[in-house]
């Protein structure tokens, strides 16, 4: 049974869903970028397991490290796709169901995490390193996972 969300307190409540997904996002990405900060020094690695590292990076680019040097930039278009995705929250998760509101809150939360880290440190931290594929942060996860949570959402609505 699907349940449509025309009702504004039933939306308001998916709403509150959503913005405590990406408040808890920003804590999750804000509290682990703080503690490599303070735990490690820029370019030093630690071997957790034999497929995964954590290594302290500086990101000037977008997620997982494409398109370096473009800092003010991807902060300029971070903050308008931001927007948008904010001003289309509704539509999504109407569309999206509860897969496309899960998918709102994480690539919400995702993008809020690197554009505070872009404002503080001219430069998104990044830790998380399986060393085939460049090094990302809870913030990049977030995004990714959102997008393809709010992918599903559409395609099961279309069914």
């Amino acid at each position: 049974m699907k349940i449509e969300v025309t009702d504004p307190k039933l939306y308001a409540l998916k709403f509150g869903g959503i913005m405590t997904i990406a408040g808890m996002t920003v804590l999750l990405d804000r509290l682990s970028k703080m503690w490599v900060i303070q735990n490690f020094r820029l370019g030093e690695s630690r071997r957790l397991a034999s497929f995964f590292y954590l290594t302290f990076v500086q990101n000037t680019g977008t997620a997982f490290g494409f398109f370096q040097g473009n800092n003010r930039a991807l902060g300029v278009l971070a903050f308008t796709i931001f927007c948008a995705l904010l001003y289309g929250a509704r539509g999504l998760t109407e569309r999206g169901g509860f897969w496309g509101a899960i998918g709102v809150g994480l690539v919400l939360g995702g993008a809020i995490g690197n554009m505070i880290d872009r404002v503080q440190y001219g430069q998104v931290i990044d830790f998380l390193d399986f060393r085939v594929w460049p090094v990302f942060n809870l913030a990049d996860s977030a995004i990714t996972v959102g997008a393809i949570s709010i992918a599903i959402g559409l395609l099961k609505h279309d069914e």
